[in-house]
C-alpha cells in the first residue's frame, strides 16, 4: 500500500517511505513533512500495516506540533521519523492546498481514530488504547461497545503520570503484544505520544497513531468544538475560550509564528 493523494502538484515534494519502492507524496509545512493523503489511502495503509504486523506509527500534525518541531530538535527528529504525518489542522490542509495539493483535507487524530473503528470492525483488527485515565477508558469503552458492537478492543491502559521504570515499560511492551493489538492508539498529548512512539518503533508490534485528546473527545469527558468551527479553522478559539488561562500564551505565540513562518513559505514558493 502506498502513501499518496488523489491530486498532487507537479512540483511537489517526495520523501522516501518505507513502506514500498514508491516515495510518500507530501511537501513542507512551515518546516515540517505533511503527507498529502486521501482519507482513503491513509486508512488503507494504516490497515495494511496492522494486519502485518509491521511496527510503525503515525503523527497527526497540527500547528502547534509544527512550531515544537522547530523549537525542540527531539520532537522534529521524531516526527520527521513517523512512518505517516497527517495534516491535523486547517490550517496545515490550507497550506498543503496553497501548495499545489488542491483537494487536500483535514485529517485529526480524532476523526481518523473514529473511521478506523468501522475498518477494523469488518476486518476483525484488534486494537489497544493507551493513555488517558482509567475513567476516561471506561467510558469510552461503553460508547465503543454500542456504536461498534463487534469491535474488538485488545486492551485499555491509562499509565501512571509519572516516567515509567525501565521495567514498567517493558511491561507495557509486553502487554500490548501479548494482546495481538494490530493498532495502538495513544493519546498521551503532544507531545509526549510522539516521542513514546518514535521510542517504541520496533519494540510494539503494531501500528501506532498518535491522537491526542480524542479519548476524551469521543468519551465526552471533553466537548469539541463544533463541527462548523473545525471546518472553518476555529477549533483552536474554542478551546482557548474553554481553557483561556492555560492555552492563551500557546495560542498568541504559535498561531502567531506560524502564520508569519506561512507567509514566508508562500511568498517564497511564488
Amino acid at each position: 500500500m502506498l502513501l499518496g493523494t488523489p491530486e498532487g502538484p507537479a512540483g511537489a515534494n517526495f520523501k522516501q517511505s518505507s513502506t514500498a519502492s514508491q516515495p510518500r507524496r507530501g511537501t513542507t509545512v512551515v518546516g515540517a513533512f505533511i503527507d498529502a493523503i486521501s482519507w482513503q489511502r491513509a486508512l488503507q495503509t494504516i490497515e495494511w500495516w496492522a494486519v502485518n504486523r509491521q511496527s510503525r506509527y503515525v503523527c497527526a500534525c497540527n500547528v502547534h506540533m509544527i512550531m515544537s518541531m522547530r523549537n525542540d530538535s527531539s520532537i522534529r527528529q521524531t516526527v520527521s521519523g513517523a512512518d505517516m504525518v497527517l495534516p491535523d489542522g486547517m490550517p496545515v490542509a490550507w497550506m498543503l492546498r496553497r501548495l499545489g495539493f488542491a483537494r487536500q483535507d483535514k485529517i485529526s487524530g480524532a476523526d481518523m481514530m473514529w473511521q478506523y473503528f468501522a475498518l477494523a470492525k469488518a476486518s476483525g483488527t484488534r486494537v489497544y488504547f493507551y493513555g488517558s485515565t482509567q475513567r476516561t477508558l471506561e467510558l469510552l469503552s461503553a460508547r465503543l461497545s454500542k456504536s461498534f458492537p463487534a469491535l474488538r478492543i485488545a486492551g485499555l491502559e491509562a499509565p501512571p503520570f509519572r516516567e515509567l521504570t525501565a521495567q514498567e515499560d517493558a511491561d507495557t511492551v509486553a502487554r500490548i503484544n501479548a494482546s495481538d493489538a494490530g493498532v495502538v492508539f495513544v493519546g498521551l498529548g503532544c507531545p509526549k505520544q510522539e516521542l513514546w512512539m518514535g521510542a517504541h518503533r520496533g519494540r510494539v508490534n503494531g501500528v501506532m497513531v498518535g491522537v491526542g485528546a480524542a479519548f476524551d473527545f469521543l468519551a465526552g469527558t471533553v466537548r469539541r468544538a463544533p463541527l462548523w468551527m473545525q471546518r472553518s479553522g476555529l477549533e483552536w478559539a474554542y478551546r482557548l475560550a474553554a481553557e483561556p488561562q492555560r492555552l492563551w500564551r500557546r495560542y498568541l505565540t504559535t498561531n502567531f509564528a506560524f502564520m508569519l513562518g506561512a507567509i514566508r513559505q508562500l511568498l517564497q514558493s511564488r
